[in-house]
């Protein structure tokens, strides 16, 4: 395992060691109106780990047509390590291959993931913390809302119908929540935004060309620095299975 500290904040890079781990549905319940969350539980979760809230996995889909099994990438929503159990929250849109497995899924059936490939540790005790993103970064930001202390200065800046996702009534923060409706509106409410004074940890997370103009408007017009910040491509338009770092923490380039 390889730690790199940045050298102006205690930000860490953490790798993990990959390994496939079969797991079984412990429980399913439902989130809201467009989401599912499954748990899971199995021997080989022994060992699991993950340290930063927008960690990501792998997790395989059966193909139907008899193919190879498909990977998406999901973030691990909470990993309770003294019961071993695996949280994810799936998304229940179109018909993709991991919507239609987590709509059918019971308790009993079995999974297989792999990962996380490598964690980012971000300090609480920044002076604010700027969370933006789609219904993809949703279990992203709730993780993070979940983590952070009662007295941290928290605006979440969200493309998301159903809050119900963030879990708000479960954190002991109180964001400041910001809810739009598509890119264009996301896009533009962070062009209008001014970011508070203070050391601030801006983050972000979505669609590939809409966080390459979220990165723009962060880090070149209103010059917040780099490595206090992490923009992410969550998905691509026409990709089936996408993901990309839009810019990485100077501790990690």
């Amino acid at each position: 395992m390889e730690t790199v500290l940045s050298p102006t904040r205690r930000v860490q890079r953490v790798r993990h060691e990959i390994r496939r781990r079969d797991v079984q549905v412990a429980r399913v319940e439902p989130l809201g109106a467009c989401f599912v969350r499954v748990v899971f539980i199995g021997s080989a979760l022994e060992g699991f780990t993950s340290l930063g809230f927008d960690d990501h996995l792998k997790f395989f889909c059966a193909d139907p047509a008899g193919g190879e099994p498909a990977r998406r990438d999901y973030t691990p929503r909470h990993w309770d390590a003294a019961r071993q159990e695996l949280t994810i929250d799936f998304a229940l849109h179109g018909h993709g291959l991991a919507s239609n497995w987590a709509r059918q899924a019971s308790a009993g059936q079995s999974a297989v993931i792999a990962g996380p490939r490598g964690s980012m540790i971000v300090p609480t005790d920044y002076a604010w913390h700027l969370l933006i993103g789609d219904a993809t970064a949703a279990p992203a930001i709730g993780r993070r809302l979940a983590e952070l202390p009662a007295e941290a200065r928290v605006i979440v800046l969200v493309d998301l119908l159903d809050l119900a996702m963030l879990e708000l009534d479960h954190c002991a923060v109180r964001p400041s929540v910001i809810q739009v409706q598509g890119d264009d509106a996301l896009v533009a409410a962070v062009a209008s935004m001014a970011l508070p004074p203070g050391e601030g940890f801006a983050w972000a997370a979505g669609e590939s060309s809409t966080m390459a103009r979220v990165r723009d408007l962060l880090l070149v017009s209103k010059g917040h620095p780099r490595e206090a910040s992490r923009v992410a491509a969550y998905w691509k338009r026409g990709a089936a299975d996408f993901h990309e770092e839009l810019n990485l923490p100077a501790s990690a380039t």
